[in-house]
């Protein structure tokens, strides 16, 4: 591809901090150079070094000698293959100035290679400046705040959540770092502590994922290829130490990060505790800092609308006494003979299974009253008021932690993008040369791509199909069985059964489609992470939304509506339509919504606990039955590369983010029929977030720090679903309750509904009573004839004018609370406003004294600077050499 020229030199640099053969590197190209490895590389390595390197990555591979000699050719040539790959990356790491340091440790048939890399500090300021790492110029007081402990403590009510973590991170004023700036830079008189861990971790992280290991133009480049081709085992930054405290306990003089996170954070008793997000910024970056803050902040809104919904749910309990159509049904005796259920099935009458049927009417009664509506409305104002204060919150958190440009102009092109892109482009922003991948070729491939996405949603809405006809045909055969229990519980057998089939599609669907959507996604040829994660996301999505609503959806909007009358019944491939059970199918529908939402968090729970531990487990047996083996004894102590890589490997937070929002998801879009949805996602939460913390702390492995501006395009679905939401509540409410027809019946009738079961009911056309010699009754509002009846229409009418006012109201008043509510706490304003002033200010008093050219509409880069710094020209990359 093609290469940036160097630029010229300026100025004269403080320190040297050039690597080996530094001038035979671009910023966006790979890291290998011409020169072999040797005392150059070892000199710079040494250079600013303490005696013993400080451990900042650990590459681990496997060798099983037995089967190397077992193996035929082809594997033999593979396996060597692998050798010489490995090695030209470490030869290749060694050049770009890293040190490292392998240790084998022989475990019978097995070696377990560690290859231990650090960077001199020389390198370390060479690749912070090539990031556009920001490191700190000023100390702050910590500014974290919780509005909940502001009411409390404004309320002189005692705050049980409140806990003093120690170690408390400080905040400081941050710039791009610059060589030739160095000694503005708070710590810079201490080189072993001036980087943080994840500050080296990303340097390190960065050099590995461009490091070629073989031809470059055949992609034979970086950590991730080689972790995909088996090269490597595992990759991965260690520990700061144990996580279990000290033997002096908690009180010990001084704990180590982990240890803090552990004892404040990870534990099940903290379950009542604020979360140390600072804390958690600081071991694991914003990106995992961001998620839990979400998480948090999204559990901590749950309470108010699970009380809401708990008590709408108890005064449906109290209804369900006083329902005068459900004492109707049981009272009915031989008033209402049934039409039969499928074509080969008998008459029956409404009253024959009366216990059965009155729990069926019952328990709809609990979820389909006044109250719901009420609750419906609610929802929707919440889910508004969420997502306005979670961008508040978010904006606080961005510029707290110094990400609120990142995106626009810190964050760099991906390595796998840097090496397969065609050509470089200046950067709009930075007006660097940067690889560059046109966008017309980008959109032609997003587009074959969502013609892939089209045929796996029309696989799904095939499952759903099938899952249809299975509920049809179980509910037939179980209502022919003879037994007059399962004859009576055959619609509710046929769901229940069907929910529980579903959920098994959907679990091994969404396996399917997630490796799917990331062999798309790479071949998109996304800039950043950022956008590559944005991308890869919506795809999941949108497959994962048609996965798991395609059922409630059905159900909710559709079953029951197609079914036709006596005498002219409506089939699909022969199979008559599904009917709604008596109660309806918004209890059908809060079954579903049960099964799904609770069955999939139960299920994700113990994946969650089980599949970590027993990872873990297999992975400490394996290693430590091969030591036994080699006759190590069982209590030789080993070092910290070794326990850390005993530990499960980290495998983001995708997954994380995707259960919470298919939550959010339920929550809100089928709320109307399950109130107490908003109970469970809470009780779950409280759980999710011990369980998610545990495992970051206790059972993965460290994970690379990753910075991140927000939590990107989830925000936008959620925003999407609160939408989706308001349209859904109100067409449920008009379409799928009772709550319609009761009101009507009660304006136009009975005020106390008596009678209204019988208004419910339709007879059979006279051409099916004649054929049978009998009338019968079913659920419909048709005249005598089949046809539609003045009811029907009537009904119709208000049902529409109903989902118009309903939606016009909440989106009316939606949209007045965006607007109340700014996106950007005023603070937060105020501070950002007041340093770009003194940016402005510093860079006007640098013209003046230095003769900068600098134009009116400049600023320093890190314009959120104090005043006492003092902006300066960009240096050139060349100042970076002797």
């Amino acid at each position: 591809m093609l290469r940036r020229r160097a630029q010229e030199e300026d100025s004269t640099v403080l320190i040297d901090v050039s690597p080996p053969e530094a001038e035979k590197r671009g910023s966006y190209g790979s890291t290998a150079h011409a020169s072999e490895p040797g005392g150059q590389q070892a000199a710079a390595c040494r250079a600013g070094s303490p005696a013993k390197p400080r451990i900042d990555f650990v590459l681990v591979w496997e060798e099983d000698l037995k089967l190397d000699r077992q193996q035929d050719s082809a594997a033999r040539d593979r396996t060597d293959m692998h050798r010489t790959w490995r090695e030209t990356f470490l030869d290749n790491l060694r050049a770009a100035g890293l040190c490292v340091d392998q240790q084998d440790v022989q475990d019978g048939n097995t070696t377990v290679h560690y290859a231990l890399l650090s960077a001199s500090w020389a390198v370390l300021c060479y690749y912070a400046e090539d990031l556009r790492l920001k490191l700190p110029l000023q100390e702050l007081p910590n500014q974290a705040s919780n509005w909940s402990a502001g009411l409390l403590a404004w309320l002189g009510i005692p705050n049980v959540l409140l806990e003093v973590v120690p170690d408390v991170p400080p905040e400081y004023y941050s710039c791009r770092f610059r060589v030739n700036k160095l000694p503005r830079f708070l710590g810079s008189d201490n080189q072993d502590t001036f980087f943080t861990s994840t500050k080296r971790h990303q340097i390190l992280f960065e050099i590995l994922a461009k490091t070629p290991y073989g031809h470059e133009k055949k992609n034979l480049l970086g950590i991730h290829q080689l972790l995909a081709e088996g090269v490597l085992s595992a990759a991965f930054p260690l520990h700061d130490g144990p996580f279990k405290t000290p033997p002096e306990g908690p009180q010990a003089p001084r704990l180590n990060q982990r240890q803090v996170l552990f004892q404040h954070w990870a534990r099940w008793g903290k379950w009542n505790k604020y979360q140390p997000l600072d804390h958690v910024r600081r071991y694991f970056g914003e990106k995992v800092a961001l998620y839990f803050a979400w998480l948090g902040f999204y559990t901590g809104w749950l309470l108010p609308a699970a009380v809401v919904g708990t008590l709408v749910f108890l005064v449906g309990c109290f209804l369900v006494f006083s329902d005068i159509p459900t004492q109707e049904l049981c009272g009915s005796k031989d008033s209402f003979e049934m039409c039969p259920l499928c074509l080969d099935c008998p008459f029956w009458l409404l009253s024959s299974a009366c216990a059965l049927a009155q729990v069926r009417e019952e328990a709809g009664r609990l979820f389909d009253h006044g109250g719901t509506v009420f609750f419906s409305l609610f929802m929707a104002l919440w889910a508004v008021l969420l997502l306005e204060y979670w961008k508040r919150k978010s904006a606080t958190l961005a510029y707290r932690w110094d990400c609120s440009d990142y995106e626009d102009t810190e964050e760099r092109p991906r390595p796998q993008f840097a090496a397969s892109a065609p050509m470089t482009a200046p950067n709009p922003i930075t007006g660097e040369d940067e690889p560059y991948f046109p966008e017309r070729s980008r959109a032609r491939r997003m587009l074959a791509g969502s013609v892939v996405i089209v045929v796996m949603v029309a696989v799904v809405v095939m499952c759903l199909v099938s899952i249809i006809l299975y509920r049809a045909i179980m509910a037939i055969v179980v209502s022919r069985s003879g037994n007059t229990l399962l004859a009576a519980w055959a619609s509710r057998i046929a769901s229940l059964t069907g929910s529980v089939v579903n959920l098994v599609f959907i679990l091994i669907l969404s396996k399917i489609y997630v490796s799917l959507a990331h062999v798309l996604t790479r071949w998109e040829m996304h800039r950043t992470q950022t956008k590559f994660e944005d991308a890869f996301t919506l795809k999941v999505f949108i497959f994962q939304f048609v996965n798991f609503y395609s059922s409630p959806v059905y159900i909710a909007f559709f079953k029951g509506r197609f079914v036709g009358y006596p005498g002219n019944y409506h089939t699909l491939f022969g199979v008559r339509n599904e009917e709604c059970a008596a109660g309806g199918c918004l209890i059908e529908l809060a079954q579903e919504l049960l099964v799904i939402m609770v069955g999939k968090q139960v299920i994700n729970n113990m994946q969650e606990v089980l599949i970590p531990k027993l990872k873990g487990w297999w992975q400490k047996f394996r290693l430590r039955s091969k030591k036994r083996k080699a006759g190590a004894s069982a209590g030789a102590s080993q070092g910290p590369w070794e326990d850390d890589y005993e530990l499960v490997p980290c495998e983001g937070l995708f997954d994380e983010y995707l259960e919470m929002v298919l939550q959010f998801g339920f929550v809100t879009i089928f709320v109307a029929a399950c109130p107490l949805a908003p109970l469970f996602a809470l009780l779950n939460n409280w759980v999710e977030i011990r369980l998610d913390a545990r495992k970051f702390v206790c059972e993965y492995r460290r994970p690379v720090a990753e910075r991140a501006q927000d939590i990107g395009i989830w925000f936008h679905i959620l925003a999407g679903l609160t939408h989706l939401a308001v349209i859904s509540n109100a067409f449920l409410l008009a379409f799928s309750s009772d709550f319609l027809p009761r009101a009507y019946y009660r304006w136009t009738r009975a005020h106390d509904l008596r009678g209204f079961l019988n208004f419910t009911l339709a007879r059979a056309p006279s051409s099916f009573a004649a054929a049978h010699n009998r009338t019968c009754r079913y659920r419909a509002f048709r005249d005598d004839d089949g046809h539609y009846s003045q009811t029907y229409w009537n009904l119709l009418a208000i049902r529409l004018a109903f989902v118009i006012v309903f939606e016009h109201v909440v989106f009316s008043v939606g949209r007045l609370l965006d607007l109340l509510v700014p996106d950007i706490p005023e603070s937060v304003e105020i501070k950002v406003k007041r340093e770009y002033y003194l940016a402005k200010q510093a860079l006007a008093e640098n013209e003046v004294l230095f003769g900068t050219n600098g134009t009116k509409d400049e600023q320093p880069e890190g314009s959120e600077l104090s005043s006492h710094w003092t902006p300066f020209t960009v240096p050139k990359a060349s100042q970076l050499q002797q």
